[in-house]
């Protein structure tokens, strides 16, 4: 950082990255990654960081990419669950960052649920 606009920016990127995990918009689609010890241990830094990056490439405005504890079914971690306005959760298991970077493409910007990644496809 070499000057006060060095400094400017900086703010104005985390700013950005904090928006994108408030959850105050009641129209807005949901992201949620499990994030327990468990998910922590399966993966679940590098799937939550993928989500958060596809987010803010596509710069979408009405999603939050929030985490949680323990889902509770920690053999299918990395989970990723998205609540979507008016319909049911949509819950991802066994996820990696290519999964959750197809998983925003897909679900959240297309609004078509990726069955394969999903927990009915995973058992």
């Amino acid at each position: 950082m070499k000057s006060i606009e060095d400094l400017k920016k900086i703010r104005e990127e985390t700013l950005k990255n904090i928006n994108l995990r408030k959850e105050d918009n009641d129209h807005a689609v949901r992201v949620v990654v499990g994030m327990a010890t468990c998910g922590i241990a399966a993966g679940a830094r590098p799937v939550l960081a993928a989500c958060l990056e596809e987010v803010r490439v596509r710069n979408l405005a009405d999603v939050a990419v929030t985490q949680t504890g323990c889902i509770g079914v920690c053999r299918l971690e990395p989970i990723v669950e998205v609540f979507t306005p008016g319909q049911e959760k949509v819950t991802y298991v066994k996820m990696t960052p290519e999964k959750a970077r197809r998983v925003i493409a897909e679900h959240v910007v297309n609004r078509q649920v990726v069955s394969e990644y999903t927990i009915g496809a995973a058992e």
